[in-house]
């Protein structure tokens, strides 16, 4: 099975957004990884040495890789991560070989299946 894994840091309140269309673009699950901080190219500034940072979620999926350019496309669409800077990113990356999936096979295959 040809599966890609779509990574996506995305800005604390565009998670759910991005979460809903992922799946309506075809992913059958999300794994959330919440308080997460990174930065741009210009550090953010402080006050009295608190961060005015905002919150972001790392947002991973596995899926099937005929969809996977057009997920990515749709979560990038949805975080508006090239209308507004800071929103997030989201990259993908191949995957050579998974375990645990057995719930979501079914549903991977078909999509594969489908776009053949």
């Amino acid at each position: 099975m040809n599966l890609k894994l779509i990574m996506a840091l995305v800005a604390d309140e565009k998670t759910e957004d991005v979460m809903n269309a992922a799946r309506e673009a075809g992913a059958t699950g999300v794994t959330v990884i919440t308080s997460v901080r990174g930065e741009g190219l210009k550090p953010e500034k402080t006050f009295l040495g608190l961060d005015l940072v905002a919150q972001r979620d790392v947002l991973l999926f596995m899926v099937a890789e005929p969809k996977a350019r057009h997920i990515l496309e749709t979560i990038a669409e949805a975080g508006r991560f090239d209308e507004e800077p800071g929103t997030g990113i989201a990259l993908q990356i191949q995957i050579e070989d998974a375990v645990g999936l057995s719930t979501q096979a079914p549903a991977i295959q078909c999509e594969i299946k489908e776009e053949l």
